[in-house]
């Protein structure tokens, strides 16, 4: 039996509202830790990477003190998408805590990673609609918790648009 809280994979798009929603519908008052994945580091790449097609010259002027205060202001909206996530879960009677976390590799990757960290009772994610009408499968992202995931994982829908 796991004995952590509840991972909450948060976005902000209506089908992680929805999952939040949910999650706190069918597990409060457990905790909760809605994380909001994010990609760290793309500010440098994209100060230091030479310009696409340009191997020869080298890219624009490298400006490393804008690229760290680009980070500092991604890693802080991440952090309140993350609050603002939370903040929706303890509506819904989670106790929940917020995290933003950036990734080296993929969003699943991370979510496994913090599950295992914390004994994570479940995972829970939104399915983004496009998903369901053009694939009939699970994404990439759900197929690799599918297989990775410590705990059980729940896939939420998106709200109906008469909801």
């Amino acid at each position: 039996m796991h004995t952590g809280p509840v991972i909450i994979g948060f976005d902000g798009a209506p089908a992680s509202v929805q999952a939040v929603q949910e999650a706190g519908a069918l597990l409060a008052p457990k905790p909760a830790l809605v994380v909001f994945v994010w990609a760290a580091g793309r500010s440098f790449e994209e100060a230091t990477l030479p310009e696409t097609g340009a191997l020869e010259e080298p890219g624009g002027v490298l400006d490393l003190g804008n690229a760290f205060e680009v980070e500092r202001a991604a890693s802080d909206q991440a952090q309140q998408l993350a609050e603002q996530g939370a903040e929706l879960a303890r509506k819904a009677g989670l106790q929940a805590d917020a995290l933003a976390a950036p990734h080296e590799t993929t969003v699943a990757d991370v979510l496994v990673k913090l599950a295992r960290e914390h004994d994570a009772a479940a995972l829970v994610v939104g399915m983004h609609e496009h998903r369901r009408l053009t694939r009939l499968g699970p994404s990439k992202t759900l197929t690799d918790l599918f297989h990775a995931a410590p705990c059980p994982v729940l896939v939420c829908g998106t709200p109906k648009p008469d909801a």
